[in-house]
Protein backbone atom coordinates (compact mmCIF):
# COMPACT_ATOMS: atom_id res chain seq x y z
CA UNK A 1 0.00 0.00 0.00
CA UNK A 2 1.24 3.47 -0.89
CA UNK A 3 2.31 5.46 2.16
CA UNK A 4 0.34 8.70 2.50
CA UNK A 5 1.06 9.25 6.18
CA UNK A 6 3.54 12.01 5.40
CA UNK A 7 1.16 13.84 3.07
CA UNK A 8 0.76 17.54 3.92
CA UNK A 9 -0.40 20.56 1.96
CA UNK A 10 3.15 21.85 1.78
CA UNK A 11 4.44 18.67 0.13
CA UNK A 12 1.46 17.90 -2.14
CA UNK A 13 3.44 19.07 -5.15
CA UNK A 14 6.42 16.88 -4.32
CA UNK A 15 7.34 13.92 -6.52
CA UNK A 16 5.87 11.56 -3.93
CA UNK A 17 2.39 13.02 -3.90
CA UNK A 18 1.88 15.22 -6.96
CA UNK A 19 -0.07 12.45 -8.69
CA UNK A 20 -2.95 13.35 -6.36
CA UNK A 21 -3.21 16.72 -8.12
CA UNK A 22 -4.75 14.84 -11.03
CA UNK A 23 -7.84 14.36 -8.87
CA UNK A 24 -8.55 18.07 -9.26
CA UNK A 25 -9.81 17.24 -12.73
CA UNK A 26 -12.97 15.63 -11.31
CA UNK A 27 -14.58 18.82 -9.95
CA UNK A 28 -13.48 20.69 -13.08
CA UNK A 29 -15.09 18.05 -15.25
CA UNK A 30 -18.24 18.16 -13.13
CA UNK A 31 -18.56 21.89 -13.81
CA UNK A 32 -17.96 21.44 -17.54
CA UNK A 33 -20.41 18.55 -17.89
CA UNK A 34 -23.02 20.30 -15.79
CA UNK A 35 -22.75 23.38 -17.98
CA UNK A 36 -23.19 21.37 -21.17
CA UNK A 37 -26.06 19.34 -19.71
CA UNK A 38 -28.01 21.97 -17.81
CA UNK A 39 -26.96 25.47 -18.76
CA UNK A 40 -26.11 25.47 -22.45
CA UNK A 41 -29.25 25.15 -24.55
CA UNK A 42 -28.72 24.46 -28.23
CA UNK A 43 -31.30 25.29 -30.88
CA UNK A 44 -31.16 21.74 -32.17
CA UNK A 45 -29.59 18.39 -31.41
CA UNK A 46 -28.56 15.70 -33.86
CA UNK A 47 -30.54 12.55 -33.06
CA UNK A 48 -28.42 9.41 -32.81
CA UNK A 49 -30.25 6.49 -34.38
CA UNK A 50 -29.53 3.32 -36.31
CA UNK A 51 -32.00 0.63 -37.44
CA UNK A 52 -30.17 -1.80 -35.15
CA UNK A 53 -31.56 0.18 -32.23
CA UNK A 54 -35.00 -1.20 -33.09
CA UNK A 55 -33.63 -4.75 -33.12
CA UNK A 56 -32.01 -4.56 -29.68
CA UNK A 57 -34.74 -5.28 -27.10
CA UNK A 58 -35.24 -3.31 -23.92
CA UNK A 59 -34.02 -5.45 -21.00
CA UNK A 60 -34.22 -4.08 -17.48
CA UNK A 61 -31.78 -6.68 -16.14
CA UNK A 62 -28.97 -4.74 -17.75
CA UNK A 63 -29.55 -2.12 -15.05
CA UNK A 64 -27.14 -4.09 -12.86
CA UNK A 65 -24.06 -3.78 -15.11
CA UNK A 66 -25.12 -0.24 -16.01
CA UNK A 67 -25.08 0.88 -12.36
CA UNK A 68 -22.00 -1.22 -11.61
CA UNK A 69 -20.16 1.27 -13.81
CA UNK A 70 -19.98 3.68 -10.87
CA UNK A 71 -18.41 1.03 -8.62
CA UNK A 72 -16.15 -0.04 -11.48
CA UNK A 73 -14.70 3.44 -11.95
CA UNK A 74 -14.49 4.54 -8.32
CA UNK A 75 -13.11 1.16 -7.30
CA UNK A 76 -10.27 1.38 -9.80
CA UNK A 77 -9.57 4.97 -8.75
CA UNK A 78 -9.12 4.01 -5.10
CA UNK A 79 -7.33 0.76 -5.86
CA UNK A 80 -4.68 2.34 -8.05
CA UNK A 81 -4.28 5.36 -5.76
CA UNK A 82 -3.37 3.10 -2.85
CA UNK A 83 -1.78 0.08 -4.48
CA UNK A 84 -0.51 1.03 -7.95
CA UNK A 85 0.34 4.70 -8.41
CA UNK A 86 1.80 4.15 -11.89
CA UNK A 87 -1.53 2.79 -13.08
CA UNK A 88 -3.32 5.58 -11.22
CA UNK A 89 -1.48 8.17 -13.31
CA UNK A 90 -2.30 6.33 -16.54
CA UNK A 91 -5.92 5.94 -15.48
CA UNK A 92 -6.32 9.61 -14.61
CA UNK A 93 -4.59 10.87 -17.75
CA UNK A 94 -6.81 8.59 -19.81
CA UNK A 95 -9.87 10.10 -18.11
CA UNK A 96 -8.59 13.65 -18.53
CA UNK A 97 -7.93 13.20 -22.24
CA UNK A 98 -11.09 11.31 -23.18
CA UNK A 99 -13.55 13.17 -20.98
CA UNK A 100 -12.26 16.57 -22.09
CA UNK A 101 -12.41 15.50 -25.73
CA UNK A 102 -15.97 14.27 -25.17
CA UNK A 103 -17.07 17.62 -23.75
CA UNK A 104 -15.60 19.34 -26.81
CA UNK A 105 -17.47 16.93 -29.08
CA UNK A 106 -20.71 17.67 -27.24
CA UNK A 107 -20.12 21.37 -27.79
CA UNK A 108 -19.39 21.18 -31.52
CA UNK A 109 -21.79 18.30 -32.23
CA UNK A 110 -24.80 18.54 -29.88
CA UNK A 111 -26.57 15.21 -29.94
CA UNK A 112 -29.38 13.31 -28.30
CA UNK A 113 -31.25 10.01 -28.40
CA UNK A 114 -34.99 9.37 -28.53
CA UNK A 115 -35.02 5.66 -27.77
CA UNK A 116 -36.26 5.48 -24.19
CA UNK A 117 -38.94 2.90 -23.47
CA UNK A 118 -41.61 4.38 -21.24
CA UNK A 119 -44.02 1.45 -21.45
CA UNK A 120 -42.29 -1.93 -21.94
CA UNK A 121 -45.57 -3.76 -21.33
CA UNK A 122 -44.65 -4.92 -17.85
CA UNK A 123 -43.90 -3.40 -14.48
CA UNK A 124 -41.40 -4.24 -11.76
CA UNK A 125 -38.97 -2.54 -9.38
CA UNK A 126 -36.19 -2.38 -11.96
CA UNK A 127 -38.40 -0.69 -14.54
CA UNK A 128 -39.67 1.76 -11.93
CA UNK A 129 -36.08 2.69 -11.09
CA UNK A 130 -35.21 3.06 -14.78
CA UNK A 131 -38.13 5.47 -15.23
CA UNK A 132 -36.83 7.50 -12.30
CA UNK A 133 -33.36 7.46 -13.85
CA UNK A 134 -34.79 8.63 -17.18
CA UNK A 135 -36.22 11.65 -15.37
CA UNK A 136 -32.92 12.31 -13.59
CA UNK A 137 -30.64 11.88 -16.60
CA UNK A 138 -31.15 13.96 -19.72
CA UNK A 139 -31.30 12.32 -23.14
CA UNK A 140 -28.72 14.73 -24.56
CA UNK A 141 -24.94 14.47 -25.02
CA UNK A 142 -24.82 10.76 -25.65
CA UNK A 143 -22.25 10.31 -28.43
CA UNK A 144 -19.60 9.25 -27.67
CA UNK A 145 -20.85 7.31 -24.67
CA UNK A 146 -19.15 8.24 -21.39
CA UNK A 147 -20.28 4.91 -19.95
CA UNK A 148 -18.27 3.11 -22.61
CA UNK A 149 -15.25 5.40 -22.31
CA UNK A 150 -15.22 5.12 -18.52
CA UNK A 151 -15.42 1.33 -18.71
CA UNK A 152 -12.55 1.19 -21.18
CA UNK A 153 -10.57 3.51 -18.89
CA UNK A 154 -10.89 0.95 -16.09
CA UNK A 155 -9.94 -1.85 -18.48
CA UNK A 156 -6.93 0.15 -19.67
CA UNK A 157 -5.79 0.76 -16.09
CA UNK A 158 -6.22 -2.90 -15.13
CA UNK A 159 -4.31 -4.19 -18.13
CA UNK A 160 -1.48 -1.78 -17.28
CA UNK A 161 -1.38 -2.82 -13.64
CA UNK A 162 1.08 -5.36 -12.30
CA UNK A 163 -1.70 -6.63 -10.02
CA UNK A 164 -3.92 -7.70 -12.92
CA UNK A 165 -1.40 -9.79 -14.83
CA UNK A 166 -3.34 -13.05 -14.47
CA UNK A 167 -5.38 -13.81 -17.57
CA UNK A 168 -8.35 -14.78 -15.44
CA UNK A 169 -8.47 -11.26 -13.99
CA UNK A 170 -8.00 -9.68 -17.40
CA UNK A 171 -10.81 -11.77 -18.84
CA UNK A 172 -13.09 -10.78 -15.96
CA UNK A 173 -12.30 -7.09 -16.44
CA UNK A 174 -12.86 -7.38 -20.19
CA UNK A 175 -16.22 -9.12 -19.74
CA UNK A 176 -17.34 -6.48 -17.24
CA UNK A 177 -16.34 -3.73 -19.67
CA UNK A 178 -18.33 -5.34 -22.48
CA UNK A 179 -21.39 -5.89 -20.27
CA UNK A 180 -21.39 -2.31 -19.05
CA UNK A 181 -20.95 -1.00 -22.59
CA UNK A 182 -23.80 -2.99 -24.11
CA UNK A 183 -26.05 -2.29 -21.12
CA UNK A 184 -26.33 1.28 -22.37
CA UNK A 185 -28.04 0.01 -25.52
CA UNK A 186 -30.30 -2.55 -23.83
CA UNK A 187 -31.55 0.12 -21.40
CA UNK A 188 -32.18 2.50 -24.31
CA UNK A 189 -29.81 5.05 -22.82
CA UNK A 190 -27.68 5.04 -25.96
CA UNK A 191 -27.86 4.22 -29.63
CA UNK A 192 -25.50 1.61 -31.04
CA UNK A 193 -23.94 4.57 -32.87
CA UNK A 194 -22.64 5.95 -29.57
CA UNK A 195 -20.33 3.00 -28.93
CA UNK A 196 -17.85 2.99 -31.89
CA UNK A 197 -16.79 6.65 -31.42
CA UNK A 198 -16.20 5.95 -27.72
CA UNK A 199 -14.02 2.96 -28.58
CA UNK A 200 -12.11 4.92 -31.23
CA UNK A 201 -11.50 7.85 -28.89
CA UNK A 202 -10.28 5.45 -26.21
CA UNK A 203 -7.87 3.72 -28.61
CA UNK A 204 -6.43 7.07 -29.68
CA UNK A 205 -6.13 8.30 -26.09
CA UNK A 206 -4.38 5.24 -24.64
CA UNK A 207 -0.84 5.86 -26.00
CA UNK A 208 -1.03 9.56 -25.14
CA UNK A 209 -2.16 8.75 -21.60
CA UNK A 210 0.74 6.32 -21.23
CA UNK A 211 3.18 8.97 -22.43
CA UNK A 212 1.85 11.72 -20.16
CA UNK A 213 1.83 9.40 -17.15
CA UNK A 214 5.53 8.67 -17.63
CA UNK A 215 6.33 12.36 -17.94
CA UNK A 216 4.22 13.47 -14.96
Amino acid sequence: MYNYRDLRLNNLCSDRFKHLLLLLYWPLYGIMFGAVERLIIFDSYHTMYHPLDDVVPFCEWFLFPYLFWFVFMVGMLFYTAFWDVKSFKKYMWFIIITYTATIIIYLVFPNQQELRVLDPGRSNALIDFIHWYYDFDTNTNVCPSLHVIGSIAVLYASWNSVHFKKWTLRIIMTVLTVLISISTVFLKQHSVLDIPPAVLLSVLAAPLATYLAKKF
